[in-house]
């Protein structure tokens, strides 16, 4: 089946623009989902929308959006109200700035798009700045109107097209201070850490999406056509993980498991030699890799309140 553009306006450049499609570049249409049933019927059962007081139901015609101000206050929105917001993003994703695809903190990524050119007419303006973006290694940041919200979108040349991502505000974004702060610092001596990076050098290996199943997924299907085909369903038992009492012990038991040497082989490992000191430029690229943390340039304040204190993410 052919994709469906989920959709179509205008890319913009400054003066330059073209019509564009866009399509989700993610889907979850082959995950498992469930109806809910009536257990003595089989009948699907229908969601109905009652009065929270009354406990009648409401009609469609007599429902409408609300915005809470108070305990039991609310304002009353109505949709036309909403769909006369005009923003120009609505049918248009308008370049505003351009920026190393390094800076841009990957807590901020939400959904993934592709972007492609609508009709013969936009494949040469497309063209022009797909390959712009690629010639200066930069990504584009805009706008755009998705499902009623603006939204702020990160375009990043792939191949004959764009992929977009529509990035959160900073108010959805927590400070990672709140979960990281309370981190004590440990002091790890080399010899542990000697094992650990020779496990991680055994594992080294190339990301390959293809190398993953969804187990979960699939034993859901076993059940179903286990119950399709009137037979029991099979059930998994999964070992449970326990806390590590000895951490030695236990990266060398994993150094065991992954060689097939028996334990007394792993407890005597042979002495590591000292990890040399990495070269001024090593440490440069070392911690470029790790930009993830926030960047200074990258990183937004959440918005917060009179008080200081910041608010939750809605």
């Amino acid at each position: 089946m052919a994709a469906r553009a989920s959709w179509k306006g205008y890319l913009k450049l400054s003066l330059v623009s073209c019509a564009v499609q866009l399509y989700p570049a993610s889907t979850s249409k082959e995950r498992v989902s469930f109806h809910m049933l009536n257990r003595e019927t089989g009948h699907r059962l229908k969601r109905l929308l009652v009065d929270s007081e009354t406990g009648e139901p409401v009609d469609s015609e007599d429902q409408i959006k609300g915005y809470e101000i108070g305990k039991r206050q609310y304002i009353q929105i109505e949709d036309e109200e909403i769909e006369s917001v005009a923003i120009e993003s609505t049918h248009t994703i308008d370049i505003e700035s351009f920026v190393p695809r390094d800076e841009i903190d990957q807590t901020y990524f939400d959904s993934p798009y592709y972007i492609a050119p609508d009709g013969k007419v936009a494949e040469e303006a497309f063209a022009v700045i797909r390959d712009a973006m690629r010639e200066k290694n930069v990504v584009g940041i805009g706008r755009v109107v998705l499902y009623r919200r603006e939204r702020i979108i990160m375009l990043e040349p792939r191949d004959k097209g764009l992929v977009a991502m529509t990035l959160r505000y900073p108010y959805e974004v927590r400070a990672d201070d709140e979960v990281f702060d309370p981190i004590p610092d440990v002091k790890v001596d080399d010899d542990t850490l000697d094992l650990a990076t020779h496990i991680i050098e055994r594992k080294l290996t190339h990301f390959d999406p293809a190398r993953f199943e969804d187990r979960y997924q699939n034993a859901l299907l076993d059940i179903i056509k286990a119950k399709a085909a009137n037979k029991p369903a099979p059930k998994l038992d999964a070992p449970k993980p326990s806390n590590v009492v000895n951490l030695m012990d236990a990266l060398r038991k994993s150094i065991a498991a992954e060689t097939g040497e028996n334990d007394n082989a792993a407890a005597k490992p042979a002495k590591a030699a000292p990890r040399p000191k990495p070269a001024p430029a090593a440490k440069t690229a070392s911690k470029a890799a790790s930009g993830e943390r926030k960047p200074k340039a990258a990183r937004s304040a959440p918005a917060r309140g009179a008080s200081g204190r910041m608010r939750k993410a809605s």
